[in-house]
């Protein structure tokens, strides 16, 4: 049996339908009047991203790099050269995401968000020695987590009125 293995789904008619259960959602919400639906769309305003502390930027950068990467890795072949060097890459940008935050602190203090932030610094290893342990059921269970968990729940917690990623995007 090959170790390379295919991914279970087409990603584009998945991607489709998330996009179209977000905006469905987004709508919802706004006429129930839970979030402003802004009358013209418009650019994030990187300029409060700019004015923001190097560690912040760094925090971002990294943060969109693994998404981006760990969204290629979810959808791909795995097992070959190009997954091992994204997933190296993406194990990076994950530590990264995980060491600036404790960092970045809200009145000088840690949050529960910072949790998952040591959580990321001990499951990381975990799931790349299981990699090299060629345990693969441990291994994508630990990825997928991290994903979901580090970058896709954390990161909807960044969009919270109020935050600084939400006046970026939303104005």
């Amino acid at each position: 049996m090959s170790s390379i293995t295919r991914p279970l789904l087409r990603p584009w008619p998945l991607a489709a339908l998330g996009l179209t259960l977000v905006v469905a959602a987004w709508i919802g919400l706004a006429q129930a009047g839970l979030l402003p639906l802004w009358s013209h769309p418009h650019a994030p305003d990187l300029a409060l991203l700019a004015a923001q502390p190097v560690v912040i930027q760094l925090h971002v950068g990294a943060a969109l790099s693994a998404l981006l990467i760990g969204t290629v890795l979810l959808l791909g072949v795995k097992g070959n050269t190009l997954h091992r060097t994204l997933g190296w890459t993406w194990v990076i940008a994950m530590a990264t995401v995980a060491i600036s935050s404790f960092f970045i602190r809200t009145s000088g203090t840690f949050s529960w968000i910072h949790l998952l932030s040591g959580w990321t610094v001990i499951a990381l290893p975990m799931a790349v020695f299981a990699a090299r342990r060629h345990d693969i059921k441990s291994h994508r269970r630990g990825m997928t987590g991290l994903f979901v968990g580090g970058l896709l729940i954390a990161g909807a917690f960044t969009f919270a009125p109020g935050r600084l990623m939400w006046k970026i995007v939303f104005g």
